[in-house]
């Protein structure tokens, strides 16, 4: 008991100890800073080294980063170490696992992984250890079909052999979701899982009659068999886009321009879905404001066709999931949100 006794007041003399030491000490303690906050805080942020998950390293979003990367060393002295991985679903997964600060991934994904659905409804819980620091730019659903097929809306596509992308991937959930706008099941058509460029090749075959493709326009594989091949975008009209934008939060109307494939004459109104930065809970709140200011107040800048979709409204708009408080704090700065 005595020995107990000891051991108690021992501890107290301790933290005793400790607490005087920390409020009190020779005062300095309260006037004491951090220079590299101090340095983050002015904008400098090369004390500070973030991994940066994008996709596979000739894919838009590796390339993309890395041109980002470079300039924001440049200007602000960041460490963006750019890595390649397998993109949208491992990007979420590596930040959940601490294995990056920061990627880039579909918003229709991060929403999946934050509800626990779709993509991620095999997961014992929604994964929300990460958050939305901006949009960048647009991937686009595309429904193509041949010229000769006689399909004009998505509605003709009921009874068709129809390629809806690799099985599991966020093309063929994009696809589910916009037939079902229009009461369509995968049971209504002939189901193809076909990647991008076996698709292209089935349907300048006659093999399928359309098939859903989901990447930044112009797509490479539709390019090449549009100089082969007639083909038409089948558009979403303004009723069905609504109800998509009701059921899901995530898509935005794109209008894909007249000429982005040859003998495509006429723009096709479709959704899409965005390249989206997110990043690490962990993160603090000053270094995702300097990150988010840095990447948007230098978009002009940015040797890479995308950057040209970056604006403050795309940034905000069509997104599900919550702002990081710095990136928030950065929007309503400059009055993209409220």
């Amino acid at each position: 008991m005595k020995k107990k006794l000891a051991i108690v007041i021992s501890l107290v003399l301790v933290f005793a100890t400790l607490f005087m030491t920390a409020c009190g000490g020779n005062g300095d303690a309260e006037t004491t800073t951090n220079p590299a906050n101090d340095a983050v805080a002015n904008g400098d942020l090369s004390s500070i080294s973030i991994n940066v998950g994008t996709g596979g390293s000739t894919g838009t979003y590796y390339g993309f980063c890395n041109v980002i990367s470079s300039l924001l060393k440049e200007k602000t002295g960041a460490n963006l170490m750019i890595q390649s991985s397998g993109a949208s679903k491992a990007n979420i997964l590596d930040i959940d696992d601490g294995i990056v600060d920061m990627a880039i991934v579909q918003n229709d994904v991060m929403d999946y992984a934050y509800k626990g659905t779709s993509l991620f409804a095999d997961m014992d819980e929604p994964i929300t250890s990460f958050s939305t620091l901006g949009a960048a730019y647009a991937e686009v659903c595309q429904i193509v079909a041949r010229a000769d097929s006689g399909i004009k809306t998505v509605a003709d596509l009921k009874g068709k052999k129809i390629s809806v992308g690799d099985s599991g991937s966020g093309v063929e959930f994009n696809a589910q979701q916009i037939l079902g706008a229009y009461d369509i099941t995968f049971e209504d058509i002939d189901k193809q899982n076909l990647s991008f460029q076996a698709s292209a090749d089935a349907l300048k075959d006659g093999k399928i009659d359309a098939f859903f493709c989901t990447a930044g326009a112009p797509t490479v594989a539709i390019t090449d068999l549009s100089t082969t091949t007639g083909i038409v975008l089948v558009e979403i009209d303004a009723e069905h886009l609504a109800k998509l934008q009701a059921d899901y939060g995530f898509y935005a109307e794109y209008v894909v321009p007249a000429g982005t494939y040859n003998g495509v004459d006429t723009d096709a109104k479709t959704v899409a879905v965005k390249a989206t930065f997110i990043v690490s809970n962990d993160l603090d709140e000053e270094t995702v404001y300097q990150l988010t200011k840095a990447i948007y107040e230098n978009k002009d800048e940015y040797s890479h066709e995308k950057a040209a979709e970056m604006s403050l409204e795309y940034a905000v708009s069509s997104i599900s999931v919550p702002f990081h408080p710095g990136a928030e704090r950065y929007f309503k700065e400059v009055g993209a949100i409220s």
